[in-house]
């Protein structure tokens, strides 16, 4: 830190309690000047060479005849005061880049100018602020913040932008042409050869200059760093990166601190002015995640709908890169659901309908938009899982309507769900929440599911689920052994070809070789045996395999066991009635059983197979 000693002369000064100070000196003190009810007690003489105001004050004293003359508002209070007295006495003074603010401005409060005496006070500092202050990046920083409390003096003298300006420049400059010291706690852990020779390479990060004027008030922040942009040398990136470390320095994350009396008019002023900041550029990203804590931000302090609707418009654009904790927005309302529902509706809509606008563009470049086409499904694929992810999260909120949650889920398309196993976790949950529902409202959530799209874990978990409708339940258990029964169908008829080719091949090699086989023909013939054996442990293989899936399928709870029994039987029975009505199509009469007591019995078994059916559905 730079600082500078004026004066020659021992520091005389002494208090006699809090509000007293006076000189001590065999010579008595013929003034007592008041500054916010400090009462210094001086002598005229060496006040009157200084100061052009302090010649009129005493001079009204004179002719009040009164010692006493109170100065109010003073700029700097006592200290300042005791600053610019003592250079009157020619006491040792020592400025600073903490006081010289205060004692440039008290300075000009008492007119110490070069047309009352040479080299006055005024003067001094003003050499000391261009020559050394406004020169040190730390100096210019802390001299910015000592500024706020003497407004509106330090405006009028122009330091609060000549400080602005030091700091511009210096933030713009090459990282290779920075040989001062600054803040820059985001180093990575290095190795110490590391550190020795980043030391003698002198690599500065290019963002070494944010962590420090993190520090200024918001006002004062917003000026820097619209000072900084409007040098045009400055990447966007570093702008948000800027932007986003203020943010962490100051935004609280506590839900009751930013809501707060104390503190919600700063907050409010706060994100007003990080928002205001962005960077309008499309070639710069922010990050969803920076944008949705703003955004949380601006609806708990209430900064208004235009706000809220620019920063909507920025996350909808990338709200495939949000995540879930991102998304769960307490709600303002008292008394409803706890997270904010519709506005995560209101930002699906809005990217749904950038998808749909970006589908229906011209494609008279198909080459340069195959990429943008494969990343436009990527993205919504990534929403949807998102989406999924947050209903499981809302569903469990026993106040969450059922109009909202089905909205939310269709608010995307089927593309975005390749499988229903998220959906069906939400649904679940929200069953689970939601014991009141009817019949009708479950009929209606579940119809949301796609059933084909199950995975065979989830397929398993909705068998056994009793809080689904029956006919649900029913549908899994068909579609899973329709699942297997096709699995089974395609290892059997691959295996069948592949035996079949290897019979093939040997019959044709022995009809075309009639002579006594020759070395390769019996190597070949080797070959296509071990085939046949190699064949026929993988059949049984899958028998084992499949023997032991039907034992799975035993342990299903008794409830599903039942349906798919009795599912099975019916479609058994029509499928052989069928079968028994074709092979009597040409006769004229209906065919009687040989033994009454079968017909009997086929009868019954028919109509029994009928009413379980009808039960089933």
């Amino acid at each position: 830190m730079k600082f500078m000693k004026l004066g020659s002369k021992p520091d005389l000064f002494q208090s006699e309690g809090n509000n007293v100070r006076f000189v001590s000196s065999e010579l008595a003190t013929d003034v007592i000047i008041i500054v916010d009810e400090v009462k210094f007690y001086l002598h005229k003489f060496p006040l009157l060479s200084k100061s052009y105001r302090l010649q009129r004050l005493i001079l009204e004293a004179n002719c009040e005849d009164t010692d006493k003359i109170t100065m109010n508002d003073f700029p700097g209070g006592p200290r300042a005061f005791e600053i610019c007295a003592k250079f009157c006495y020619g006491m040792t003074v020592t400025l600073n880049a903490y006081n010289v603010v205060a004692a440039r401005c008290a300075a000009e409060y008492l007119e110490m100018t070069e047309d009352v005496e040479k080299g006055n006070l005024i003067y001094k500092i003003e050499v000391f602020l261009n020559s050394s202050v406004l020169r040190s990046w730390r100096d210019s920083i802390i001299v910015l913040q000592t500024t706020t409390s003497l407004m509106p003096w330090s405006e009028e003298l122009k330091i609060e932008g000549r400080c602005i300006d030091s700091i511009a420049s210096k933030s713009s400059v090459d990282p290779s042409s920075v040989h001062w010291s600054y803040t820059y706690s985001n180093r990575p852990i290095i190795s110490d050869n590391k550190i020795t020779e980043i030391q003698q390479k002198n690599l500065v990060p290019k963002d070494w200059w944010i962590e420090d004027i993190c520090e200024l008030d918001v006002d004062l922040y917003k000026r820097t760093m619209v000072a900084i942009k409007s040098r045009g040398r400055m990447s966007s990136d570093l702008i948000i990166e800027a932007l986003k470390a203020y943010a962490m320095r100051w935004l609280p994350d506590s839900y009751d601190t930013l809501v707060a009396d104390d503190y919600i008019r700063r907050n409010k002023s706060l994100v007003e002015t990080i928002i205001w900041l962005l960077p309008s550029d499309k070639a710069s990203v922010c990050s969803c995640r920076f944008l949705l804590k703003l955004l949380k931000v601006v609806i708990l302090v209430d900064s208004g709908s235009f706000l809220k609707e620019e920063l909507m418009n920025r996350i909808s654009t990338q709200l495939d890169k949000a995540t879930v904790k991102d998304l769960l927005i307490p709600s303002r309302s008292s008394g409803e659901i706890s997270y904010d529902v519709p506005l995560v509706q209101s930002l699906v809509n809005r990217f749904m309908m950038q998808e749909r606008s970006a589908r229906d563009l011209d494609y008279d470049d198909c080459e340069n938009r195959a990429g943008g086409l494969v990343l436009g499904h990527a993205s919504l694929l990534s929403v949807g899982k998102l989406v999924d992810g947050y209903l499981v999260e809302i569903g469990s909120d026993p106040k969450l309507s059922m109009s909202s949650f089905v909205d939310l889920v269709q608010s995307l398309p089927d593309a975005a769900r390749p499988t229903h196993d998220g959906l069906y976790a939400a649904i679940d949950i929200f069953l689970k929440e939601h014991p009141e529902l009817t019949k009708a409202d479950k009929k209606k959530l579940c119809s949301l599911l796609d059933l084909k799209k199950l995975t065979p874990g989830a397929s398993i978990h909705a068998a056994q689920n009793d809080r689904l409708p029956l006919r649900v339940v029913v549908q899994v258990l068909f579609f899973e052994q329709m699942r297997a029964a096709s699995t089974a169908g395609t290892l059997k008829a691959a295996t069948n070809s592949i035996l079949n080719g290897s019979t093939r091949l040997t019959g044709e090699v022995e009809e075309e070789w009639e002579a006594p086989a020759s070395d390769n023909c019996k190597s070949l013939e080797k070959q296509l045996r071990f085939l046949k054996v190699e064949e026929d442990e993988r059949l049984r293989r899958e028998t084992k395999n499949e023997n032991e899936k039907d034992n799975k399928s035993r342990l299903l709870p008794s409830r599903s066991r039942r349906i798919l029994d009795k599912f099975w039987a019916g479609k058994v029975q029509v499928v052989q009635n069928n079968r028994s009505s074709e092979t009597s199509g040409s006769s004229q009469s209906p065919p009687t059983s040989a033994n009454p007591v079968e017909a009997s019995t086929t009868k019954s078994s028919g109509s029994s197979s009928r009413h379980r059916r009808h039960s089933v559905s």
